[in-house]
């Protein structure tokens, strides 16, 4: 599933094509009506944690600040970084763990006179990514290999927008649909200059496995699977270990990695370059030991496919009793 830096990076294309109008569209989405998009300006891009909100609104609407603009001046008031989410969001529903924002969004979707259509005005596309989405600039993408049939297929957008400039994006296996305002809260955004640090150390430190609360879009919106393996990696803590376990000072180890590394990822996507694992789908961690592989989370919660190294990451677990490991 695309995380924050890759979502950040999606938004930074669209943001290229801010005030411009759509002079066609395309794509096999059945979600919404791509037609309705037809003629209307790109408004605004904004992101939050996993989710990239386009507005759109008649051609003939005037064009407000550019993204651009807005960032500058939200930077010049809370001195932020370049790092700094672009727009002024708003609040219109809570932040939920990831597979029931998922399920609502299914729900929500396949509801019976569920938004099908451009809701006018100041109307906003919300996206989301799945397993595999992706968005591109002024190229389609190619099949890279044949598929099971042994054809070469190139994969077929979701959604494509053609711009009256003779630019276009095109939508890969994403879900969309439309709501009024964008779910915003910066605090909870790990790629954002208001994330809040304490409420994150208040969440990492209840008696609940570690790797569940990382995943919690409530608190670290952004952050997803990969990110997670990664710093409890750097950490040294064990996936299952609940946080009320775990010393101030190791949270706060663990919550300066969780930034620094989803900084990092952003900064070198920006710039084009690879990011360097050590222990995602690896086989031996950096030191040569041999990595454990499982389904791990709170025992009849939701699990996540999870890598660790149980040399470099112990396990420190409660007076009960160790959680069930469901390796592979």
């Amino acid at each position: 599933m695309p995380e924050g830096p890759s979502v950040r990076k999606f938004q930074l294309l669209t943001s290229h094509f801010v005030g411009q109008v759509v002079a066609k569209v395309g794509g096999s989405s059945k979600k919404i009506n791509v037609n309705d998009l037809n003629a209307l300006r790109l408004q605004d891009s904004q992101v939050h944690g996993k989710n990239l909100f386009l507005a759109f609104v008649a051609a003939s609407s005037p064009l407000g600040p550019s993204v651009e603009e807005t960032v500058l001046q939200k930077e010049a008031a809370t001195g932020a970084s370049s790092l700094a989410q672009g727009g002024q969001e708003q609040v219109c529903a809570p932040l939920m763990h990831p597979q029931e924002e998922e399920l609502t969004e299914e729900l929500q979707n396949s509801r019976p006179g569920a938004p099908g259509a451009a809701l006018g005005p100041g109307s906003w596309l919300r996206f989301h990514f799945g397993m595999f989405g992706s968005i591109r600039a002024n190229e389609f993408s190619r099949a890279s290999r044949a598929n099971k049939r042994g054809d070469w297929k190139d994969p077929i957008p979701r959604l494509v927008l053609y711009f009256e400039s003779g630019g276009f994006l095109v939508f890969y296996n994403c879900r969309m649909h439309w709501c009024s305002s964008p779910v915003a809260d910066p605090t909870s955004d790990i790629l954002s200059a208001e994330f809040h640090r304490g409420q994150a150390l208040d969440a990492l430190r209840t008696p609940r496995p570690i790797c569940d609360t990382l995943l919690d879009q409530r608190y670290f919106s952004g952050l997803g699977n990969i990110i997670k393996n990664e710093v409890l990696y750097l950490a040294k803590i064990h996936p299952l270990t609940q946080g009320s376990l775990l010393a101030q000072s190791d949270l706060e180890h663990l919550l300066d990695c969780a930034v620094q590394f989803t900084s990092d990822w952003l900064r070198s996507k920006l710039q084009g370059k690879g990011l360097h694992l050590q222990i995602y789908q690896k086989e031996q961690c950096p030191l040569g030991h041999v990595v454990m592989k499982g389904t791990l989370g709170s025992p009849g919660g939701w699990k996540r496919l999870t890598w660790w190294c149980p040399q470099c990451q112990p396990a420190v677990l409660s007076a009960d009793g160790d959680l069930t490991l469901d390796t592979e």
